[in-house]
């Protein structure tokens, strides 16, 4: 196979009310490091490894017009069509961090059987759902 066929996840972006807020807010609840935050603040970085964590505002014209306008959620009952997983040694000690961090408790670390992993989820502070795995 060919390199060009290969592709690698260069970034995660998420579409946020303030960037700024999130991307403090993702370094102290979930642990990554601070990267960089544009002077405009409408595009913020934390490090994760290989994949970018990105942050952008969720109304921008350049954006909306070309790609359409982000849609959200309507309410904690719903929840967008995509899932973000945090990977941890010790996911007891993540949530709790998480949660003391402003992260919304959704469900407490709980062990699956079903696949063999511990699992808790939060929602972070536009509502986004975070699961934060082992």
């Amino acid at each position: 196979m060919t390199a060009i066929c290969q592709p690698v996840l260069g970034y995660a972006i998420f579409y946020v009310k303030d960037v700024a807020k999130s991307v403090d807010f993702y370094a102290k609840s979930f642990g990554y490091n601070f990267r960089r935050l544009d002077e405009s603040h409408r595009w913020g970085k934390l490090e994760s490894g290989q994949t970018t964590i990105a942050f952008t505002p969720k109304h921008q014209h350049e954006t909306d017009e070309l790609t359409g306008e982000v849609q959200v959620p309507k309410s904690d009952v719903h929840r967008p069509p995509m899932e973000l997983c945090f990977i941890y040694s010790d996911v007891d000690a993540a949530f709790k961090r998480a949660v003391e961090n402003g992260a919304v408790a959704v469900r407490e670390p709980e062990d699956k059987k079903d696949w063999g992993q511990r699992v808790g989820y939060v929602r972070d502070i536009d509502g986004m759902l975070v699961r934060m795995g082992s």
